[in-house]
């Protein structure tokens, strides 16, 4: 799996790495969906990587996930944010995942 970071997500996102202390996650949020199918894509700041993740290499952030749910993904996405929104979204060629993918600091 790999994420192209556009260069307004780059900036949107430098400042919470910067210390170098946290790292991105891309989680599969199912919590509450009822199935495994209806997740929900959550962007994570972490400070620790659970011992089932994976590192994936992005451009130019690596981001940990879970490999039991990189079947719901494509091998090549990007995430983009939108300044006059105030929000990101999860794309691929194919499709959009989401365009108000949820962010949150663990």
């Amino acid at each position: 799996m790999h994420i192209t970071f556009t260069p307004s997500a780059q900036a949107a996102l430098t400042p919470y790495l910067a210390d170098g202390k946290r790292q991105l996650k891309l989680h599969y949020d199912t919590e509450g969906c009822g199935c495994v199918v209806s997740g929900v894509p959550q962007l994570q700041v972490v400070e620790h990587n659970l011992p089932d993740d994976a590192l994936a290499q992005g451009d130019p952030f690596a981001f940990w996930y879970e490999p039991r749910f990189e079947v719901f993904f494509e091998p090549k996405m990007r995430i983009h944010y939108d300044e006059n929104r105030h929000a990101y979204s999860l794309t691929s060629d194919s499709q959009i995942y989401t365009n108000h993918l949820s962010f949150v600091q663990i």
